[in-house]
């Protein structure tokens, strides 16, 4: 009995060891993880009413960005744009969505762009692109986060010969 409680004292001191891990702290924890999170994607698109029903995360995606260059198209088709530039067919805008569900549009143009007006251009597209439906923002660990991306806007098709 003696030996016995030898040996558990001896293996209580000796077992220690195992019950004093170094637990990281806090800041590391949270640099190791603010690392693995891919900041570049987002794990929610955003997406207007007509497309939340689709399931597929791409067809989503797609859905709202075919609606967003639909919605731009009408609204700079009643507009003088392609009779004021008729060499100007397509037009990048870029569009950021806010976690609020606020939109942003800026017109992109290229490095050359002395051909046409961009301020009255950008002026232009301020003044008509209004008045869009709600955009349920894109999500990020399910908090809404800011996003943007480029749309090509086609102002007029490319006549047939």
């Amino acid at each position: 009995m003696k030996q016995f409680s030898v040996f558990l004292v001896f293996l209580f001191f000796n077992s220690c060891q195992y019950f004093e891990k170094q637990v990281p702290s806090e800041k590391e924890l949270l640099q190791k993880e603010l690392k693995s999170i891919n900041w570049k994607e987002v794990d929610e698109y955003p997406t207007v009413a007509e497309c939340e029903t689709i399931a597929d995360e791409k067809q989503r995606q797609k859905c709202f960005f075919d609606v967003m260059a639909k919605l731009i198209q009408e609204k700079l088709d009643i507009d003088t744009l392609s009779i004021l530039y008729p060499e100007l067919d397509t037009i990048e805008v870029k569009v950021t969505v806010f976690p609020n569900s606020k939109m942003v549009f800026e017109p992109q143009f290229p490095k050359d762009s002395v051909a046409y007006d961009t301020i009255k251009i950008d002026s232009i597209l301020h003044a008509r692109l209004v008045d869009f439906p709600k955009v349920n923002p894109a999500i990020k660990r399910g908090i809404p986060v800011k996003t943007q991306f480029i749309l090509p806007v086609i102002i007029k098709e490319k006549e047939q010969k």
